[in-house]
């Protein structure tokens, strides 16, 4: 069902052989597009896309991905600055989430999506006709009436781009009031035909504006003279059949079914046949070579309230059928059906079968689940349901759907999952959504996507996370971060307002349909609302999600959505997202808000959970990396700060990998000694229970050796989380304030790998001064714990010499695949901690756990050493002489570049110098043996000269290029220091 091409079955084949439409154009639309029909009277057809998560339930990461993915191709077309300045406005229902995610992928760019649900107290900035849909006015109603008004771009984004006519009336109508230069339509298929691209052409040359395309596929839908018409009979044809079949004579097969007319109970699913293949089941009944399937009829019977009389020719497959929506008031079902006055208590009571039959399996009796649920597949004529039917073909054979199940299922509202939503975020971009706002939910996602894995049962393989019509982008959202970190297949869909005929058919895109009442009290009164594909998919649980303004009794009446899904899954569940409501009080969120809990692996970073907590938000589907010479130019011109960007991670080559693994091998017990004495020395003079708080990233594999040696040597569970400290710009303040709020700050001690000029132990001094200026809570202690101080900048280290510590030889392989520490503006909230990205695309070449692991194995070794090692430190004079800062004002004098910050010291810094900056030369100590290798070697891939130098206190110092036109990181005398 997650396909458009099923086992090489096209699911536009059936509607293709009916009505002869042709789908042509690129390779990727047959992947991208099946095909359906609907009850519209001005288009019978309707595309179905494989991508969008409306319709067909599909992996939420290639949801999210292919509108992520038309966002980066907008920003590209754009150009950072312009797509800095744009807005994003997504079509509604359909295109809510799309939009969304689109405007993800332009980066900044905040996001409105139009709505059909008026919200009082907000008045509408404009509003446009979508002329072909079943629904066809949209408002626009933003919280910031200047959203629209700014002359940036205007991205305008739907599913489906077919003639243009949409786009015209929304840009007349805005043009009119918010004139602009330029826009850009973003669909996932471009459908438009030849005169529809010349018309939109001229439309922008009437207005002055231009006017971009991007989709991710472009063809043509061709239709035979007459289709609307004969769309409209086949359906019609089709449906009257259905009721026929149902009202086979003595058969009563059906109440109806997804209806609430009347006090009838409303139901589920009906099960009908397709017709042969390659034509149209005959009137007045089916066709003896119809095989059976699944099929939900929709409309009315024609008018007088009496299903028409049917019947099973020959042998054929005769279906039980359910009448959507229910006969008038007062009028009966074909002989032998239950009435629509029927109590809805005996709903599930079918009328005898024909003669040898058997009631369709799925009904429940008494006061069991009400609605009437048909046997899958239909039993074969003569009434007894078989394992395969007359041509042999075994039990969903022809398509994906399963039995409802048949057992009793529960009648009590499902289970509730608080997700702790973020106090006043938007559900979504009716109002408005902006970078802040997603920020804000990334942050979030971790949390929530935990508390749904919790809930669900152990047993669960498989979970749909059913959104709610315009409610698309939080639960896709949700449900992404679900797959990502839950051992579960998941996958995504949502309700809709559009009523579409289902045939189980793999040839078919809409195979099953869920009917139910309207849950959300909308404007245009009450009606039917559907869920596709979901009955008989497979799914051992659904999470539904709502928003507040949709949790009504509706929702859990008997023939509501809830109960709906419970007869198609062993499990539902339910979620609900506080509806926001502009100006309101739930709007308002306190400040400062609650801080999120710390990220964990395996959701963030490859540790495992309890390894470090990270303090952090998670920005890894923002594109936050620049080419090394872009960058630097940027930081010397003071164009940007180094923390607004990353650089690209460095992808080792497999000699440079041997050189890493030979000096693990190497070092490993000098490591294993180092961090246990470090360890001994925090223990012993500073908090006999200490709270480890690393200086992300580099300082995050010291504080779990750090851990890890408590544990082994004394029985310790420390508490260890990861903190962002930026040149420049101080620690993160609100990670201080967790961590205050969350442990005596006496007794957090932050942790880094090394020392250089000690630039870093300056910085959190400072920062440390300023937070108890600004919050007025004191007792964190600014002195840092390091594996090597060999600048002499710190009185608690675990040795002074200047070696080759591994981890400094890689960037995020080593450090959990965490980028370095991110802050930005437009990114990071007064209220929010800084960022980092996690790299799980570069998992296979992780050695971040080996690491740990190949030094922890030393510890037994290095038991003795450690302690004579912690004994001698505890008696030296350890006071900071800081003898670095000394070396490095020289060099930077003796070499003429008269900037220390361009001056880097020691092992660990030089390798950072070779990875991500511009290296101008290396000073080598005369003599320095293994632990240069992998120096050495990078240097000689960038080619950069080593010099020799008898007189240096470091092993090592790497010189950035004092003249680089570019830009020579630091210039501006805050430069990264990892």
């Amino acid at each position: 069902m997650n396909n458009a091409v099923n086992n090489g079955v096209w699911s536009g084949s059936w509607v293709a052989e009916r009505l002869g439409v042709q789908l042509v154009g690129d390779d990727e639309l047959k992947q991208m597009l099946g095909l359906a029909l609907r009850r519209n009277p001005k288009r019978a057809h309707l595309l179905v896309s494989n991508v969008l998560g409306k319709h067909v339930p599909q992996s939420p990461s290639v949801v999210y991905g292919a509108g992520f993915a038309l966002g980066r191709r907008v920003r590209e077309l754009l150009g950072a600055a312009e797509a800095g300045d744009a807005v994003v406005l997504g079509y509604a229902e359909t295109a809510t989430g799309l939009g969304h995610a689109v405007a993800d992928g332009v980066g900044d760019a905040p996001y409105l999506h139009s709505t059909r649900r008026p919200v009082a107290g907000v008045a509408p900035a404009g509003g446009f006709e979508e002329s072909h849909s079943h629904a066809t006015s949209h408002l626009l109603l933003p919280e910031d009436p200047g959203l629209l008004a700014g002359d940036g771009p205007l991205v305008l984004v739907d599913d489906e781009f077919s003639t243009g006519n949409t786009v015209l009336n929304t840009v007349r109508d805005l043009h009119a009031r918010y004139p602009r230069r330029r826009y850009v339509v973003v669909a996932l298929v471009d459908m438009r035909s030849a005169a529809d691209v010349g018309r939109l052409e001229e439309f922008a040359r009437e207005i002055g504006a231009r006017v971009d395309l991007v989709a991710a596929a472009s063809g043509t839908v061709r239709l035979p003279e007459g289709v609307l018409e004969r769309g409209q009979a086949l359906v019609a044809r089709y449906e009257a059949e259905s009721a026929a079949a149902g009202s086979s004579s003595g058969a009563g097969a059906g109440a109806g079914a997804g209806s609430s007319s009347g006090a009838g109970a409303s139901g589920s699913v009906a099960q009908f046949p397709a017709p042969p293949s390659g034509g149209v089941a005959a009137e007045g009944g089916l066709s003896s070579a119809a095989p059976s399937g699944l099929v939900a009829q929709f409309p009315a019977p024609p008018s007088g309230g009496v299903a028409a009389e049917g019947s099973s020719s020959g042998a054929g497959a005769s279906g039980l059928v359910a009448q959507f929506p229910a006969p008038p008031s007062g009028g009966v079902v074909a002989e032998g059906g239950l009435s629509s006055a029927a109590p809805s208590g005996s709903a599930g009571q079918l009328p005898a079968p024909p003669s040898g039959g058997v009631a369709a399996e799925g009904s429940s009796s008494g006061a069991g689940a009400s609605g009437l649920v048909a046997q899958f597949p239909a039993p074969p004529s003569g009434g007894v349901a078989a394992e395969a039917d007359q041509q042999g073909n075994p039990p969903g054979a022809r398509g994906t759907a399963r039995p409802a199940p048949t057992g009793p299922q529960a009648t009590n509202d499902p289970a509730r999952i608080d997700l702790h939503w973020p106090p006043g975020l938007p559900d979504g971009g009716r109002h408005g959504f902006t970078p802040a706002h997603r920020i804000r939910l990334e942050a979030a996602l971790p949390a929530m996507a935990a508390r749904l894995a919790e809930a669900l049962p152990a047993d669960t393989r498989r979970v749909l996370v059913l959104g709610f019509e315009e409610l698309m982008y939080a639960p896709l959202r949700i449900a992404r971060e679900l797959e990502r970190s839950a051992d579960v297949e998941v996958r995504y869909s949502t309700t809709t307002r559009s009523p579409v005929l289902a045939v189980d058919d793999p040839g078919y895109a809409i195979r099953t349909r869920l009917a139910f009442p309207a849950h959300d009290d909308p404007a245009d009164g009450p009606g039917e609302r559907y869920a596709y594909n979901v009955a008989g998919a497979g799914f051992d649980a659904v999470i539904a999600v709502v928003d507040s303004a949709a949790d009504t009794p509706e929702l859990h009446a008997p023939e509501g959505l809830l109960a709906q899904l419970a007869a198609h899954t062993p499990h539902v569940l339910l979620a609900v997202v506080p509806s926001y409501v502009p100006g309101a009080p739930s709007a308002r969120p306190e400040r400062p808000p609650m801080l999120p809990e710390p990220l964990r692996g395996p959701a963030f970073s490859s540790y495992d959970p309890e390894e470090v907590g990270w303090l952090l938000q998670d920005l890894s589907d923002v594109t936050l990396e620049a080419p090394t010479e872009e960058r630097e130019e940027a930081i010397q011109s003071g164009g940007a700060h180094y923390a607004e960007s990353l650089p690209v991670e460095y992808q080792p080559s497999e000699q440079y990998q041997a050189l890493f693994h030979a000096a693990l091998e190497e070092t490993a017990a000098r490591l294993a000694q180092a961090a246990g004495a470090v360890t001994e020395l925090v223990l012993a003079e500073r908090s006999p229970r200490p709270v480890l708080v690393s200086l992300a990233r580099a300082g995050t594999p010291v504080g779990v050796l750090m851990r890890r040696w408590a544990q082994f040597r004394h029985g310790l569970e420390l508490p260890h989380y990861a903190v962002s400290i930026v040149r420049g710009r101080g620690i993160d303040a609100n990670a201080l304030r967790w961590l205050a709020a969350h442990h005596d700050p006496r007794d957090v001690v932050f942790v880094d790998g090394w020392t250089g000029k000690g630039a870093i132990t300056r910085e959190l001094a400072e920062a440390i001064r300023e937070f108890e200026a600004s919050d007025g809570i004191t007792g964190f202690d600014p002195e840092i714990a390091v594996l090597a101080d060999p600048g002499s900048c710190v009185r608690t280290y675990g040795t002074r010499d200047d070696y080759l510590i591994p981890s400094a030889c890689l960037n995020s392989t080593v450090s959990g695949l965490i980028s370095r520490t991110v802050l930005r503006a437009d990114l990071v909230g007064p209220h929010d901690y800084h960022g980092a990205k996690f790299y799980r695309e570069l998992a296979d070449a992780d050695v971040s756990v080996a690491f740990l692991d190949a030094v922890s194995a030393r510890f037994p070794e290095v038991v003795d050493a450690v302690e004579a090692t912690a004994k001698e430190l505890l008696s030296a004079d350890r006071a900071p002489t800081w003898e670095g800062w000394a070396a490095v004002e020289r060099i930077s004098e003796e070499y003429g570049i008269h900037d220390v910050n361009l001056v880097k010291p020691g092992v660990g810094e030089t390798t950072r110098v070779l990875l991500r900056r511009v290296p101008w030369k290396i000073l080598a100590r005369a003599g320095a043996g293994a632990d240069l290798d992998h120096v050495r070697l990078l240097a000689e891939q960038r080619g950069v000269p080593v010099e020799e130098v008898t007189e240096l206190p470091y092993t090592c110092v790497g010189l950035i290029h004092p003249k680089y036109t570019r830009g020579a990181t630091g210039a501006d005398g805050r430069a990264v220091n990892l």
